[in-house]
């Protein structure tokens, strides 16, 4: 079992913030760019209102 601070990262291509490697994106992390559906879905309006 790794930590998860062991585990590679990216940078949410909508928000800015980092997020971790999850075990559902095994076979595609190359292509992984948004952090959750949210901002995949909200893609071109820049950066989100909170």
């Amino acid at each position: 079992m790794r930590r998860k601070a062991d585990l590679p990262s990216k940078t949410c291509a909508t928000c800015g913030l980092p997020f971790s490697w999850r075990k559902k994106w095994e076979r595609d992390w190359e292509n992984v760019r948004y952090c959750s559906e949210r901002c995949r879905r909200s893609k071109g309006q820049g950066s989100q209102a909170t």
